[in-house]
């Protein structure tokens, strides 16, 4: 991956080189951007959405085939759920690059299921036009909280001569920015839905893909996405109600994590071995694709 911010223009138009020969006719940006479905939802806005930032919150966590997406949005938009749109798009493109030390720590302690961890990524909103450094830490109570600060877009890979950025860096995170280097770049689209008394967000993550910076090599999963419910607590939700009745259960899994173990040899991946075996039961087999490579 260049040094530079990796767009979305060739998937868009079917020339990206991971999800080319993947994806075709699947669920990505130029299909769900002005999706018949998602049109039939209430839109809402990013000012209105500012009393959802959820940014203390509870995460649960499901992966789902993209059948089963189009079944759920069905639902949801039965149910009044509205879908957030910028642009007039019903979909956005979120570009993130995660930093870890040089051994992966912060992926080792996620992968040997340490209950207090942190990551530490800049993530680029597309359809926005913002760049983020974002510190997320998790408690051993299983609560996320976040906590960004904006940068420049140009600092995606670098903010170190942003004086606010590393002060906000070395008052939040439990690294050295001496010890972090950019680790793994993960491309995807998403689509956000809030219900209609703006106390839980869902978030619907497809087209994954995913780049080792660090090697270059390449991996993505054909046909998943990932739906997170963030909620302040544990109330009653209607969407997991909805996926409770298509009998998809919660699984506990991290982009970055899931990126990792695919694109970076001879990392620890046992444990994500056994995810990956759960969800090829859900999307289907030889959906996996490597360097362009279907493993």
């Amino acid at each position: 991956m260049n040094e530079t911010l990796s767009t979305y223009d060739s998937a868009a138009n079917g020339t990206d080189k991971v999800s080319d020969t993947a994806t075709q006719e699947s669920l990505t940006f130029a299909t769900l951007r002005d999706h018949t479905l998602l049109r039939t939802m209430a839109p809402i806005t990013l000012d209105q959405m500012r009393g959802v930032k959820l940014m203390n919150r509870v995460d649960t966590k499901y992966v789902l085939s993209e059948e089963e997406v189009l079944a759920v949005l069905q639902c949801a938009a039965n149910e009044g759920f509205r879908v957030q749109v910028i642009d007039d798009k019903c979909a956005a493109r979120y570009d993130t690059l995660y930093y870890d030390t040089a051994e992966r720590a912060m992926y080792i302690a996620h992968h040997n299921r340490q209950l207090t961890r942190q990551k530490v990524r800049t993530r680029h909103y597309a359809e926005s036009g913002v760049t983020y450094l974002e510190i997320k830490n998790k408690s051993n109570r299983g609560r996320t909280s976040k906590r960004r600060v904006e940068i420049e877009t140009s600092e995606l890979f670098n903010f170190s001569n942003n004086s606010a950025a590393v002060a906000f860096f070395e008052s939040s995170a439990r690294y050295a920015l001496t010890e972090l280097s950019p680790a793994l770049a993960t491309h995807f689209t998403r689509i956000t839905l809030v219900n209609h008394e703006l106390t839980e967000r869902i978030t619907i993550d497809l087209d994954l893909r995913y780049e080792d910076v660090r090697s270059g090599r390449s991996a993505a999963v054909r046909g998943m996405a990932i739906v997170e419910i963030k909620q302040e607590g544990t109330a009653t939700s209607a969407i997991k109600r909805i996926l409770s009745s298509l009998r998809i259960q919660p699984l506990k899994i991290s982009k970055y994590c899931l990126g990792t173990s695919l694109t970076v040899e001879g990392i620890k991946r046992n444990r994500m071995q056994q995810k990956l075996r759960t969800i090829e039961k859900r999307i289907g087999y030889n959906r996996v694709i490597i360097n362009n490579i279907t493993v």
